[in-house]
């Protein structure tokens, strides 16, 4: 996304000089709907139209995209809010995205780049960090919440994005080398599944003067498919484990239709930036390593343009057939899996709440649904809005609700609390089952982060000085009437009462003696600290 206006045939030549935009968003407390799969083990890798871990298990990534490292701003946006960076993939792995589509520009990746918009009081581990490091920090959260990462090249340059996938000053070569260095650097990290080559390649010139992304053309220059070709097997020669996500074009041409010409010939059908895959079925993608290609077409309602079918009379009925001719064709022939990587709409068209039920029935229930990452978490998103509300934190519940039912959690995605659009908080049950007592003591310190009119942020750190391992720990502290918790980290954290409970991680389910455990949490009320500290039923 980001200034995609699409194009449906001779509409084409119109739409593209106002194509170009954002997109904004919303965030909510209804647990995702059980379902099976999660993100599977290991890498992934592809069996005809599925993708499969590497015990040949199916899975399905129903992802959220969260956006800014593509921008001036060279990191995610919204690290200027009060919800801190690890409540919000806290949110979005608890609300069901089990997978984080992360777009880029190359201007993020240059030696010296610096990242700016953060919120260094709701931030302090991310002061002084470059684009790269604070990317390194959300792949390692977000993996330890069992969530899986796709690395998107958004733009060459943070200015905006390109119809093809080099410019005047960002080269192919440039290109594929960046893609190299990524590749090398989460090199044995299966958090990091893969490589969306370049975003939403698109028609430019009018045609036959076509100077844009083509699919099957055969002019080295122009020709999308060849190019995907050429990056992804230079990225598989040095991490041959990652999945190559393809995205279409707009125009198979790569050129946009002269209406006024009276020549038919030039009159092509044409759809979304990124969202016409349909001469993959003729002219597929051939990578060298077998079952890696993913094709990721992009797909989006009236907010983002008015495309003749949506006032077809037979709307909604008109829909899957489209679908079907631009890309759900090599999922329903069995030729490739299809990861949908963007789509979405602000819903305030009543057609387009009927266009995002459509398209996620369309989808399929269950494991062996196409996978999707939806755009965007972010509520600065100016032609879609997103997930998250304004304040970073609460949700927008009317698309939750739509996509919920498709949602398949990471494993370990539990996370924990924060608060519902009212602030009222979540207040799950502590575990049934005591956790093992202290043998011997602990000792507990916190410090206050950060507050503001009506919240607070603190870390609460407990150390064991007792002469055996605690495990599984688990910590509990009182507040005052009044205070209730936003969001946690580096624990399960709920509240009941006034009573809370931070329960250790699977991923670090032990504090071994001497050890200490931070639990940092941002919470609603007046500041207070945590009082009658426990661990594991221990005072401290």
């Amino acid at each position: 996304m980001h200034r995609r206006t699409a194009l449906g045939g001779a509409l084409t030549a119109l739409a593209t000089a106002a194509a170009g935009v954002l997109v904004a968003a919303a965030v909510s407390t209804t647990p995702a709907a059980a379902a099976a799969g999660g993100t599977g083990t290991g890498y992934l890798h592809t069996s005809g139209n599925k993708i499969v871990d590497s015990t040949g298990a199916t899975v399905r990534l129903t992802g959220i995209n969260w956006f800014g490292m593509e921008t001036d701003n060279k990191t995610f946006h919204g690290l200027w809010s009060s919800n801190p960076w690890r409540g919000q993939l806290d949110t979005m792995a608890r609300l069901g995205y089990n997978t984080l589509r992360i777009p880029y520009s190359n201007d993020a990746l240059k030696s010296g780049a610096t990242a700016t918009g953060i919120n260094d009081f709701v931030n302090p581990d991310l002061i002084g960090l470059s684009p790269l490091q604070i990317l390194d920090k959300v792949i390692d959260y977000a993996g330890s919440k069992g969530m899986r990462v796709i690395l998107d090249r958004h733009r060459p340059t943070s200015a905006g994005q390109s119809p093809l996938w080099y410019t005047s000053t960002v080269s192919e070569a440039t290109w594929i080398n960046d893609w190299k260095m990524l590749a090398q650097r989460y090199a044995g990290n299966t958090t990091v599944i893969g490589a969306d080559l370049h975003n939403e390649p698109h028609a430019e010139g009018t045609n036959p003067a076509a100077t844009g992304a083509c699919w099957g053309c055969g002019d080295t220059a122009r020709d999308w498919r060849l190019a995907a070709e050429r990056a992804g097997n230079a990225i598989l020669g040095v991490q041959p484990n990652w999945l190559i996500f393809v995205e279409g074009v707009s125009c198979p041409s790569g050129g946009l239709s002269n209406v006024w010409d009276n020549d038919p010939s030039n009159d092509e059908d044409c759809g979304w930036w990124g969202g016409n895959l349909s001469k993959a079925g003729q002219f597929p993608v051939r990578l060298n390593v077998a079952n890696r290609l993913v094709y990721s077409p992009h797909e989006y309602a009236t907010s983002v343009y008015r495309q003749a079918w949506f006032d077809d009379p037979t709307y909604p009925a008109n829909m899957p057939a489209i679908w079907d001719k631009y890309w759900g064709y090599l999922y329903k022939q069995n030729i490739a899996p299809i990861m949908m990587g963007e789509f979405g709409t602000t819903l305030q068209d009543p057609k387009d709440k009927i266009w995002l039920q459509n398209l996620m029935a369309y989808t399929g229930t269950g494991v062996n649904g196409m996978s999707f990452t939806y755009w965007s978490w972010n509520p600065n998103s100016g032609d879609t809005g997103g997930i998250a509300n304004d304040d970073w934190t609460t949700i927008n519940q009317p698309k939750q609700d739509i996509l919920t039912p498709y949602l398949i959690p990471p494993s370990g995605g539990g996370g924990t609390t924060s608060p519902s659009p009212t602030g009222t908080p979540n207040t799950s049950p502590a575990p049934t089952t005591p956790p093992p007592p202290v043998t011997g003591g602990c000792t507990a310190t916190y410090k206050q982060i950060n507050s503001w009119a009506g919240g607070f942020q603190g870390e609460l750190t407990v150390k064991n000085t007792g002469t055996a391992a605690v495990n599984p720990w688990s910590a509990t502290w009182t507040w005052p009437s009044g205070v209730t918790l936003a969001s946690g980290w580096n624990a399960t954290v709920t509240q009941s009462g006034t009573t809370v409970t931070a329960a250790a991680p699977a991923w670090a389910s032990s504090l071994a003696p001497g050890a200490s455990v931070t639990v940092g949490f941002t919470a609603n009320g007046t500041a207070a600290a945590p009082a009658t500290v426990k661990l594991n039923g221990t005072a401290c």
